[in-house]
């Protein structure tokens, strides 16, 4: 398959650079310093458990021309930079799939109205990258916390979507297709907004964030809310394991975060919101705008959104002076204690 990832972003070069030593012919598309060093040392990638270092050669271009022909463009950009280059990829018509690969709660129309509904594909990385000393260096999430994920605009399983699952496997990535990524992008911006303000409030200090219980408290009356939000518009929450945010009681769900936030991973996992504070802004806004639509109160979000400002003051640090909500804890009895054990083993 020939594929042009544009971007040349951490998570751009790492999804270039596995697709290419899987055998595809894979171009990047990046400019300035970046441009430079792909050129002169390729994409250079670690990964973060084992160590494991890889040096790829890729085919770096500066520009996307009219008539450039590729199987598949893969846009890794982030959402505040996404509709700067709709016309670009609008005129390039030798392409006949896009898949705009990253966070979108507002929806697909304005893809849509750039490109054509048949050109158009989402989906969203099931990886996690920082820049490190020159290096890439990346996690690859499972299959059970979360896939790359991918999907026709129509849900449909077509022979390119199967092909793209495919390439995307063989370069060691868990793939999923999934038949509402629209639905898909919604839930999972309703949970990493909350997820990466919780952090800014706490000063981008996860440990910080681990020992502040009201921070994470407020994350996941946060996430409940955006799901109420969700669920006023119809949207169903997806994939449906993550209505857990919804029924699993408050101190159960606040102590699982505690765990995931504090695991070795979590610096790899989370690290990419610590320097996408505008592309976070975007995001919030996009749902806030959908709350707004469904007339759902977000007091939680709203004071968590307070921090997308990088001048306001920060939690204190362990604070802890929100009352937990123990509703439902007693009630489940040992039913919701086995399941719970089980959501803990997915999540961590």
């Amino acid at each position: 398959m020939k594929i042009l990832v544009y971007g040349a972003g951490n998570i751009g070069s790492l999804y270039a650079g596995l697709l290419q030593a899987s055998g595809h012919d894979v171009s990047i598309l990046a400019r300035g310093q970046r441009l430079d060093e792909i050129r002169e040392q390729g994409i250079k990638l670690r990964h973060a458990v084992t160590g494991a270092a890889t040096e790829v050669r890729v085919d770096v271009v500066e520009r996307l021309g009219p008539n450039d022909a590729y199987d598949l463009t893969l846009v890794v950009l982030p959402r505040d930079h996404q509709s700067e280059v709709l016309p670009i990829l609008a005129a390039n018509q030798g392409t006949p799939s896009v898949m705009f690969f990253g966070h979108n709660a507002a929806g697909p129309r304005e893809l849509v109205d750039a490109l054509g509904r048949d050109r158009v594909l989402l989906g969203f990385p099931g990886a996690a990258a920082i820049r490190r000393d020159g290096e890439i260096h990346y996690l690859i999430t499972s299959a059970q916390e979360q896939p790359t994920t991918v999907g026709e605009l129509e849900g449909i399983r077509s022979p390119r979507i199967e092909a793209i699952e495919q390439a995307l496997q063989a370069a060691g990535f868990s793939a999923a297709i999934c038949s509402n990524m629209v639905a898909w992008l919604k839930t999972h911006a309703a949970e990493i907004g909350p997820t990466a303000t919780a952090l800014y409030m706490a000063a981008g200090d996860r440990h910080r964030l681990a020992r502040t219980r009201d921070a994470l408290v407020l994350m996941r009356r946060a996430i409940r809310e955006g799901h109420g939000v969700l669920s006023a518009l119809g949207v169903p929450i997806t994939p449906a394991i993550h209505r857990i945010f919804r029924w699993l009681p408050e101190p159960l769900l606040v102590a699982i975060m505690r765990r995931m936030i504090e695991g070795e991973e979590a610096s790899i996992k989370i690290g990419h919101a610590l320097g996408a504070r505008n592309e976070m802004r975007v995001l919030a806004d996009e749902f806030r705008a959908l709350a707004a639509t469904a007339s759902v109160a977000t007091p939680a979000l709203n004071r968590l959104c307070t921090h997308l400002d990088a001048s306001t003051t920060p939690m204190a640090d362990g604070s802890a002076e929100l009352s937990l909500d123990w509703r439902g804890v007693w009630v489940a009895g040992l039913g919701l204690a086995a399941v719970a054990v089980l959501i803990t083993i997915w999540l961590l």
